[in-house]
């Protein structure tokens, strides 16, 4: 192999017939990577305040448009007419509009050309035009006239990531887009000006590019990013100030994040909460999250069951407090995990309250709670403006133990009720409801384990759900609604409750009984 590829230059081998990888040089030639050539070279051109000529005026050529004025583009639009959305823009300060068809000399000064015509031969025309005056140009599904692509984006600019297939399937890289959204979050571009900001403070204070580089490692992957994250840019600021300070070793301090995993179904997790899924170095959860949301917590996290039943406490919630404090000041990452949404009636506030006295960095993802995720899969809608102008959320049990409510309250017309952990008071629920002045033939449903394949749902009225339930006691967790708007069920149901036999017994999701 000649010198020229150890030293990081384009190599040839000598013998491309021998079948083996140079893998000292950065750029080879030889046979074995003939097979590995890429159909396009991933580029970011630079297009600020240049011309760029999009020939066309109807949807696609609209979505070029777009990308182009995101990008600091100065549009020509040559095209005859143009969809209402085009037309709508046309007054802008960095977009001329030529009413006609194309003319060859309107390539004249073009940085780059879009071809979206809705004439394949224009489009042709334009794009070898374009060619031979060696300007890039992309033409509308025909990538065999293009001689670059549009790649599907994700925008966190200044950090932009572009998915292509090389035209293959642009529906692929759109789908393959749409999986990055949920690694790639919207913060990542604050993130990247940060290190802009500290780039040089940085390169100071550290000499050695190893030393710098794990620096930059621990950072991105830790506190100063999630405080990032988590909206709070002058602390992460301050964390990077007393990381620089320390030289390069970690901080002593680690993060509580307070993540609501939903009634259940793996899918209605959020973006942000999948991702401190798999960067937590504890979790610590309870019997409300299904074991298909902890088997996505990350494979080498500690796990720590907490879990609280009616009377029987693994561990008392002040002991649970004490224990994130405890485990964020030993430098852990701990993700606490619980069903629902944290603050309705998850005990999210006291957890909190607790880290925050304590000094300990914290962030507090929300999740769908049991009454919208429940409701919605049973066909529910919780407010209708024939039926129910307001919902109220409501605890079966109080801290004490007891079920003293505002029966008043709760039994004001035009309003939907629902009861969480409300399953074994359901008889001093009915009674004192219809004592207030409910009408006994109000309509009632008890959603078991809502979301999931073991989902049932018991619809009936306040006189008539005992005798139902007594028959056939649902499983808790179970959510109990009270209104009118459960006889729309019967027209908007729409969730199959099939058993996925992969799954197996579904862990309660609920905050339940």
């Amino acid at each position: 192999m000649p010198e020229s590829a150890s030293s990081g230059y384009l190599a040839t081998c000598s013998d491309r017939a021998r079948n083996t990888q140079c893998s000292d040089s950065i750029l080879c030639t030889c046979a074995d990577l003939d097979n590995l050539a890429m159909e396009y070279l991933p580029i970011f051109v630079d297009i600020k305040q240049q011309t760029c000529l999009v020939a066309g005026g109807g949807p696609i050529a609209l979505r070029k448009l777009e990308n182009l004025l995101r990008a600091g583009a100065m549009v020509r639009i040559v095209s005859p007419t143009l969809v209402p959305e085009l037309a709508a823009r046309i007054d802008a300060p960095n977009i001329i509009w030529h009413q006609r068809r194309f003319q060859d000399a309107d390539l004249q000064g073009a940085r780059l050309v879009i071809a979206a015509t809705d004439d394949r031969g224009v489009n042709r025309q334009i794009a070898d035009l374009a060619k031979a005056a060696g300007i890039p140009v992309n033409v509308a599904d025909q990538p065999e006239d293009c001689s670059f692509i549009m790649p599907s984006i994700i925008d966190r600019s200044p950090v932009v990531v572009a998915v292509s297939t090389g035209s293959a399937s642009p529906v692929l890289a759109r789908m393959i887009r749409a999986r990055l959204e949920s690694l790639v979050p919207a913060g990542y571009g604050r993130l990247a000006e940060l290190c802009a900001r500290y780039r040089n403070r940085v390169k100071e204070r550290f000499d050695q590019q190893r030393d710098r580089r794990r620096f930059w490692d621990r950072v991105l992957q830790g506190g100063v990013a999630e405080r990032i994250f988590s909206g709070h840019d002058d602390e992460a600021d301050a964390a990077m100030e007393r990381e620089l300070a320390a030289g390069g070793s970690p901080s002593d301090v680690g993060e509580v994040y307070l993540v609501g995993a939903g009634p259940g179904d793996p899918d209605l997790l959020t973006f942000r909460a999948l991702r401190l899924m798999q960067q937590a170095d504890v979790v610590v959860y309870d019997r409300l999250v299904a074991k298909p949301i902890i088997d996505m917590v990350r494979r080498d996290a500690e796990h720590i069951y907490v879990g609280k039943q009616r009377n029987q406490h693994t561990m008392r919630q002040e002991q649970i407090n004490a224990l994130l404090a405890r485990l964020a000041k030993q430098g852990h990452r701990v993700l606490r995990l619980k069903g629902g949404d944290p603050f309705i009636f998850g005990r999210g506030g006291e957890e909190i309250d607790t880290l925050a006295a304590e000094g300990v960095p914290f962030q507090v993802v929300p999740g769908i709670t049991a009454a919208n995720g429940c409701a919605c899969y049973g066909g529910i809608p919780l407010t209708h403006r024939d039926y129910a102008q307001s919902v109220t959320f409501v605890t079966g049990h109080l801290k004490d133990g007891s079920m003293n409510l505002n029966w008043e309250q709760l039994a004001q017309p035009q309003q939907t009720l629902v009861f969480y952990m409300g399953l074994v008071g359901l008889p001093i629920i009915i009674s004192n409801l219809i004592e207030h002045g409910v009408p006994a033939d109000m309509p009632i449903a008890l959603v078991q384990q809502g979301t999931t394949h073991m989902q049932k749902v018991y619809a009936g009225t306040l006189r008539s759900i005992l005798g139902q339930v007594q028959a056939d006691p649902p499983a808790p967790p179970t959510l109990v609604i009270v209104g009118k708007v459960v006889q729309l069920r019967d027209k908007l149901a729409w969730f199959s409750t099939i058993p996925d036999p992969n799954q197996g017994a579904t862990t309660p999701l609920l905050p339940g009984d």
